[in-house]
């Protein structure tokens, strides 16, 4: 995908004082937030039959990552891709061991069956996700792309996978159509 070229317009980055860098990683996700959930406003407002305002929440979501993007520069949170892949593994890392475990337990207590369901698809795909920005790390650390292969994406789940999508989700066993192919 690559960075697009507008993101390059922004000067330099500052040393962020304490304060400064709280704000901005707040700002980060809140912008974040708001760009993710107007992409599903988006295709709530299309489905009901409203696609100019489906086009406008789109169009506001692009805006929202804009915001996003400039307040990741400002914080220097881009490096090279190694270090990308190390922040992302490093991420999948905190989901997989201490967040999603932490929410799975209290949709248990609270005894919320789908969000129990929700936090352990999420979790299995952090799985595959870690081990997939693993495997990409060592090849950009010895100056090699991964293999050019589909990566597909399961929509009930997000169970990814690298090449021939599986017939049935080994997560929540959703057919084959149900993927999303990135190619």
């Amino acid at each position: 995908m690559g960075i697009d070229p507008a993101d390059k317009k922004l000067p330099q980055p500052e040393d962020l004082d304490p304060m400064t860098d709280e704000v901005l990683h707040r700002a980060f996700a809140g912008e974040s937030q708001a760009a993710e959930k107007y992409l599903v406003f988006a295709e709530q407002a299309e489905e009901e039959g409203f696609p100019n305002i489906g086009r406008l929440f789109r169009a506001i979501s692009f805006a929202e990552t804009r915001h996003a993007r400039n307040h990741l520069r400002v914080m220097r949170g881009i490096d090279s891709t190694a270090g990308n892949l190390l922040v992302a593994f490093e991420g999948e890392s905190f989901e997989i061991d201490e967040m999603y475990p932490a929410y799975r337990q209290i949709a248990r207590t609270q005894k919320n069956h789908q969000a129990v369901r929700s936090t352990s698809y999420a979790m299995k795909a952090e799985v595959d996700h870690k081990s997939m920005y693993a495997d990409a790390r060592e090849r950009a650390l010895a100056g090699r792309d991964i293999d050019d292969l589909p990566v597909s994406v399961c929509l009930i789940c997000g169970h990814t996978v690298i090449g021939d999508v599986p017939d049935k989700c080994p997560v929540c066993a959703a057919a084959k159509e149900q993927y999303r192919t990135f190619t």
